[in-house]
């Protein structure tokens, strides 16, 4: 069993659905950290005369001192048990935990607080009523037309081409050139997948294709479930989620504006908007966001649905292999969350 190295000092209600507990670590708990952070910042230190991460360690201790040891300690320890914190004063949260340090120096407690947004209060709606209601209405699943084929084979066959047209070395595409696209015969399907001609070829992508047709229209059909569900529910939305989704929203963009090789600043100024501009803009659809997180989680309460714990930390481990330098602890809420959520869309499926 987990060592518990903290204490809880006080727990207060805050305006806008907040709640902040206040807690400690005694020194003596805080050793292990001094040594990890310690070693952590070695791993990265730099200073003439020394490679990188060869520093000394008495040196490293002169330069940096004693209280910034301690304050690196005391946030490798506060991650560490701030779910732990969470859990133990039976709080519901929702979104990320605000977390600061309020009082540390050598040779006391440190304190901290610990600043989360609540479950709000939550009116549902009849959501099985709605699910069945939506569920039991026959699924319009577009027919998938001989145009629709052959458009997707015409796209296949310039991605074939794209990818196999090759130059002499230092040859470069010229503009306007045109690429020679494959012939559509037995040869060619066989070297896309295992097909046995181009019959066969054609009859499995049209195939395909009412899949993704049909997959198309029951997460059409999801979507109407559970808009209904926050139209006719009432939820007293506290202004900390919303602010959150905008946060969210706003590093989607800036990444998506990176990976089309723009600068945000240039791409502003095109569009002649700023970044203020934009946040409010995407203000109603960041309270439908946190609408939607707040029902999923109350559904999940009421039905008591809940994330397979091998589940869980399966997929944490995965993603923390991923994303290397991965807070575990948020780590492993995000997927749990996640894990709750597609249980909550599939029991929502299943209302008949």
């Amino acid at each position: 069993m987990k060592n518990k190295i903290y204490k809880i000092k006080d727990t207060k209600k805050l305006p806008d659905c907040e709640v902040e507990i206040t807690a400690e670590i005694a020194q003596e708990e805080l050793e292990s950290y001094k040594t990890k952070a310690l070693k952590n910042l070695q791993a990265v230190a730099e200073m003439p005369g020394f490679r990188k991460g060869k520093v000394p360690e008495n040196m490293l201790k002169e330069k940096i001192g004693e209280l910034g040891i301690l304050e690196d300690a005391s946030e490798l320890a506060i991650n560490d048990c701030a779910i732990e914190i969470i859990a133990e004063a039976k709080i519901n949260f929702l979104g990320r935990p605000n977390v600061s340090i309020s009082k540390i120096a050598i040779g006391a407690p440190i304190e901290f607080k610990i600043v989360i947004t609540t479950m709000p209060e939550v009116k549902l709606a009849d959501y099985k009523k709605i699910a069945k209601k939506e569920n039991s209405k026959e699924l319009k699943v577009e027919e998938v037309s001989d145009k629709q084929v052959e458009d997707t084979i015409e796209e296949i066959r310039k991605m074939y081409a794209e990818q196999n047209h090759t130059h002499a070395p230092g040859e470069t595409h010229k503009e306007g050139e045109k690429i020679a696209l494959p012939e559509v015969n037995d040869e060619f399907v066989k070297k896309l997948g295992e097909f046995t001609d181009v019959a066969d070829f054609k009859t499995k992508l049209k195939e395909n294709i009412a899949k993704e047709k049909e997959f198309k229209a029951k997460d059409k059909n999801k979507l109407t479930i559970i808009e209904n569900i926050i139209e006719d529910s009432k939820i007293e939305m506290p202004k900390t989620l919303v602010d959150n989704e905008i946060i969210k929203m706003e590093a989607q963009f800036t990444d998506d504006i990176a990976r089309m090789g723009l600068k945000l600043e240039d791409y502003l100024e095109h569009i002649k908007k700023t970044i203020e501009d934009l946040k409010k803009e995407w203000i109603p659809d960041a309270e439908k966001r946190a609408k939607l997180q707040i029902i999923l989680q109350k559904i999940a309460i009421e039905e008591k649905l809940e994330a397979d714990k091998e589940e869980v930390e399966k997929e944490t481990a995965k993603l923390i292999e991923y994303y290397k330098g991965a807070d575990p602890e948020r780590t492993k809420a995000y997927v749990e969350m996640q894990l709750i959520n597609e249980k909550v869309w599939k029991f929502l499926e299943e209302q008949k």
